[in-house]
């Protein structure tokens, strides 16, 4: 029985795996320039990150299924990567307040047998508008840090939304339904104890 990696340090994508009983033997991120190219679109970027994860991992595991996965925010053409900063974090949400935005989750398998395969999934989110308290409230917790457009909505985040079309768990950071029949696809059943 081949082993799953998941090419990812997100423990939000370990916990959505683990909604659908999915375990990985190991977790081993990748360390890849996650720098956008010039002009690259935020679905394009989603997409090219979470193949150079994927292929990272599988060069040195052969035989191995490798999971990897990457979110962009995206406000218009414009990607929204994690905030480096609080300054950051609220120009961000002020974009995105009141307004329509899309998340790309970029996901690559790699089988055992060394296919891979592809895709990216979109999902829109609506929020309303937030005003200055809003902000502040938001900001004086930490949910904000390591997430790509500064925010959670699994979190307080949530409270941010006022409507959502498409797959919640890619938001997340991981579409369940999509990584699901993936791995089914390429042949990867998990080991019963």
């Amino acid at each position: 029985m081949s082993k799953l990696i998941l090419a990812s340090a997100s423990p939000r994508r370990l916990e959505l795996l683990a909604q659908i009983g999915i375990v990985p033997d190991q977790v081993v991120p990748a360390d890849i320039d996650e720098t956008p190219k010039a002009d690259e679109s935020p679905r394009r970027l989603a997409l090219r990150l979470a193949e150079e994860k994927a292929r990272a991992v599988a060069k040195d595991n052969g035989g191995a299924f490798v999971l990897a996965a990457d979110t962009v925010v995206a406000c218009g053409r414009r990607a929204l990567g994690k905030a480096q900063d609080i300054d950051e974090a609220r120009k961000f949400l002020s974009l995105l307040s009141g307004r329509r935005h899309r998340v790309y989750g970029g996901i690559c398998l790699i089988g055992a047998d060394g296919v891979e395969r592809s895709r990216v999934i979109e999902t829109q989110v609506k929020f309303r508008t937030l005003g200055a308290d809003d902000l502040k409230r938001y900001l004086s917790h930490d949910e904000w840090q390591g997430k790509a457009g500064a925010y959670a909505i699994q979190g307080f985040a949530a409270t941010f939304v006022k409507s959502i079309s498409g797959s919640y768990s890619n938001v997340v950071g991981l579409s369940l339904c999509d990584v699901d029949g993936m791995l089914r696809g390429l042949g990867y059943h998990q080991q019963k104890d």
